[in-house]
């Protein structure tokens, strides 16, 4: 039965997950037990550009970080959108509930290697409540990660599968899923502190980063610019394992751009399972 046939008095039925079988609302309640859930019912919400920066800079560590993205109501088009998706649902996911709020990032959080994404897919992690899980682009990018020796399983279904990341770390330039899966400026922007603290974090461990497309390659070069890292001018231009290298207090930090493991790029062979790999190999300096 479609989803939109079984409202009930305006309000969406809860519908089992697909690992736990635990009963959620569409979108999900912060704090109500979704597997890898960072935040909780009393986790402050960022309403506005200005509250999104006081709210990244003033949090402790990575999990109060993820907390407080997991629940951000900044943007009120993305909001409306990710929402929407969550409520109406794609037919073949019409039995599951939606996670429908921002993608926090995941991964280790001592991980030297930091992927920079676009934004969580309408479908995809906008589903599952993980990074690049749920969808195609997932499977390329986590059988990649499998293959270089960063997962422990080569499939990323839902959260809850059981999958781990080890020495890399996963967040993207947008949080929101956007509509036509493009975030306008204002979006980019508003959303930009989040990244910034994620690379505060990261700061300490860091050695590489590798940016999925042009969006994650300019809004990795913009953060590290905004936190006074040294960046190459003029900037640095994307291209598929191009490399820059940024300096921040204590060492120096490749980036490494990919082509986005996109369905318009991996369908049409612009990026092959070979040319992912070898993006990825260059995350380490072949010295070492």
């Amino acid at each position: 039965m479609p989803a939109d046939a079984s409202r009930h008095n305006g309000r969406m039925p809860e519908l089992p997950h697909p690992i736990t079988g635990q009963l959620f609302a569409s979108p999900v309640p912060p704090g109500t037990g979704w597997p890898g859930d960072p935040a909780d019912a009393d986790t402050p919400v960022a309403r506005s550009a200005d509250e999104v920066s006081e709210l990244a800079s003033g949090a402790g560590d990575l999990g109060e970080l993820d907390a407080r993205i997991s629940v951000c109501r900044a943007c009120p088009r993305l909001v409306d959108w990710r929402e929407e998706v969550a409520q109406k649902k794609r037919a073949s996911f019409a039995d599951q509930p939606y996670w429908g709020r921002p993608g926090p990032g995941f991964g280790d959080p001592h991980g030297r290697v930091l992927v920079v994404g676009l934004a969580p897919a309408a479908n995809g992690a906008n589903r599952t409540g993980r990074m690049f899980t749920g969808d195609r682009s997932g499977d390329w990018l986590y059988a990649a990660f499998h293959r270089a020796g960063y997962a422990n399983q080569a499939s990323s279904l839902h959260a809850g599968d059981g999958l781990e990341l080890t020495d890399l770390r996963i967040v993207a330039a947008v949080r929101c899923a956007p509509p036509d899966n493009k975030p306008t400026t204002q979006e980019k922007r508003t959303c930009a502190p989040w990244l910034d603290r994620d690379l505060q974090f990261a700061q300490p461990h860091l050695r590489s980063i590798l940016a999925l497309g042009s969006i994650g390659w300019d809004s990795a070069l913009a953060a590290a610019r905004r936190l006074g890292w040294e960046v190459p001018r003029p900037k640095p231009k994307f291209g598929h394992g191009a490399i820059a290298l940024l300096r921040n207090e204590t060492r120096e930090v490749r980036l490494v751009g990919s082509y986005h493991v996109s369905q318009q790029n991996t369908f049409t062979g612009k990026l092959t399972e070979r040319m992912l790999d070898a993006a990825i190999a260059l995350l380490e300096p072949s010295d070492q």
